[in-house]
């Protein structure tokens, strides 16, 4: 799954990464190193700009909120419980399925947060013992310091006990579409711990090489048999992942240091 991430890449980096021709500096996000459900976020998407008379889609970089309310759904109350949406049955969930056909977008990330629960902490379970177990947080990343392009969902959603004029009366939302996670050998392995993604959780974010941004991002190509082919998982061997504090596990937590490669796992959550 992918429940936490950091994003610490300002918008004119991101414009220039994915070639967007349209952004508002009154939309630029601060660096978050601990981006969780419901926080806004920086998409990328393609769709034609508002009122314009050329219908072309248009690259964008938008600030949405993490958690997709659907299009019909009566209230948004249930946008923290869909942050990912499972790449295996994207195109069939009466909640993702329309967006999947035509609102496509891409959550930059510099990379995601996944907690393992430590061995130690594992056998206590095991034996039945009500210790809460203690987890160890691993930042997952591309090996060669890329960004981390998620594929992604979005939608609109809108709050019928507004007036058409007020700044709330519309919801653009998403969600971070996830596969099977890897069990090929990662890129760069801790010194010590998992050897692959699937070691860490059987989940991961679904990663898009820039070959495949612009058919990803493409709202004309709506036919589902044909963007299946656009959700298989990435060439193995790109990523990298290693151990960092605990703090991420507090969402209060926030800054460059929550990034910092630990030599080993903290103490009492070894692999």
């Amino acid at each position: 799954m992918c429940g936490r991430y950091a994003a610490s890449r300002g918008a004119e980096d991101l414009v220039k990464i994915f070639g967007v021709e349209k952004w508002e500096p009154d939309e630029t996000l601060a660096p978050d190193y601990n981006v969780a459900p419901t926080k806004e976020v920086h998409v990328v998407l393609d769709r034609p700009l508002k009122d314009a008379e050329d219908r072309r889609p248009v690259r964008q970089l938008r600030k949405l909120t993490w958690g997709l309310v659907p299009s019909w759904a009566k209230s948004p109350e249930g946008a923290a419980r869909m942050i990912n949406a499972r790449a295996e049955t994207v195109h069939e969930k009466p909640s993702y399925r329309r967006a999947f056909a035509s609102r496509r977008c891409i959550v930059p990330a510099d990379g995601y947060y996944e907690w393992v629960t430590g061995a130690q902490e594992r056998e206590l379970e095991v034996e039945g013992r009500r210790k809460r177990p203690r987890k160890q947080p691993y930042f997952v990343t591309p090996a060669d310091g890329s960004v981390l392009a998620m594929a992604g969902l979005y939608e609109f959603w809108r709050d019928r006990t507004l007036p058409d004029d007020h700044p709330r009366a519309w919801w653009v939302t998403c969600a971070v579409i996830t596969t099977e996670a890897e069990r090929t050998p990662l890129a760069v392995a801790p010194a010590e711990g998992p050897r692959s993604l699937a070691d860490i959780h059987p989940r991961m974010p679904l990663m898009l090489t820039p070959d495949r941004w612009d058919a990803w991002l493409d709202p004309n190509r709506t036919d589902p048999a044909d963007l299946r082919g656009l959700l298989d998982p990435p060439p193995p061997g790109l990523m990298r992942a290693y151990p960092v504090s605990t703090a991420v596990s507090n969402v209060r937590n926030n800054g460059p240091e929550l990034l910092k490669e630990l030599s080993a796992p903290e103490e009492g959550t070894l692999f």
